[in-house]
């Protein structure tokens, strides 16, 4: 297997050990990721060794170095306490699950959440967003780029439609995001999941800073009852925090 070949099959193991939900076997991760018992074998080894990946009796699971790989991206994302802090704020003030999403570098990513590690399902977890065109916290970072580098992210990510509600027509889109700048607050009611519903807001940040947004996650039938409240917790939180000067 060649460099760059057996890298990236590194990289597959890898992802497949963190979306699993629990430890799982090398049998089982040979299976998944289409290649021999012995191959696994060779490419976990120096991942074990270096920390990203751990060997239990019951499988393969994500290591001890992983904390410190997220920690240095959230560095990365300029995420600094103030803006972390929110995050329980808001979830203390809402009971709603919060959430810190970054746009850097043509990527839109979910940087953080208060859902617990043990809880069901995220469909929101921490990782890149596909949907950005779907969700409240996607909105909000779409409608603060240049008009060019949001077409650019649009072109090269697209609109695929991920249930009946999803907006899949760019004009529409572009009007949508036109309101949520006017507002300061964007909203998808089950456009990405459709047992799901998110708000969010834009946090304020010098020129340079990757863009930020802070959202909350409600499900869709507590949605009317609870979205008018979340929407202020989001945007007294997002007002609290001063623009640093250029």
């Amino acid at each position: 297997m060649s460099a760059p070949a057996s890298v990236d099959r590194a990289l597959d193991l890898l992802d497949a050990v963190a979306d699993a939900p629990g430890p799982v076997s090398a049998k089982a991760l040979a299976r998944q990721v289409g290649c021999s018992l012995s191959t696994v074998y060779h490419l976990l080894g120096p991942l074990v060794a270096r920390g990203h990946v751990l060997r239990g009796p019951g499988g393969y699971a994500p290591g001890p170095r992983v904390p410190a790989l997220h920690r240095s991206f959230r560095r990365h994302q300029d995420i600094g306490s103030t803006v972390a802090g929110l995050l329980p704020q808001v979830r203390r003030a809402t009971g709603a699950e919060a959430y810190l999403t970054t746009y850097r570098d043509g990527l839109i990513t979910v940087v953080d959440t208060t859902t617990p590690p043990a809880s069901p399902p995220d469909p929101f977890a921490p990782g890149p967003e596909t949907r950005a065109h779907a969700t409240a916290h996607g909105k909000v970072l779409l409608a603060q780029l240049p008009r060019a580098a949001r077409h650019r992210y649009l072109a090269d990510h697209g609109m695929a439609r991920h249930t009946d509600r999803t907006l899949t027509d760019r004009a529409r889109l572009e009007a949508e995001l036109a309101t949520v700048r006017d507002r300061g607050l964007a909203v998808s009611v089950g456009e990405a999941d459709p047992a799901c519903c998110c708000l969010a807001v834009p946090l304020p940040g010098r020129p340079h800073d990757a863009p930020a947004a802070l959202s909350v996650l409600l499900p869709r039938q507590q949605f009317p009852l609870r979205h008018t409240e979340a929407g202020a917790v989001l945007l007294r939180a997002a007002a609290a925090i001063p623009a640093a000067p250029e």
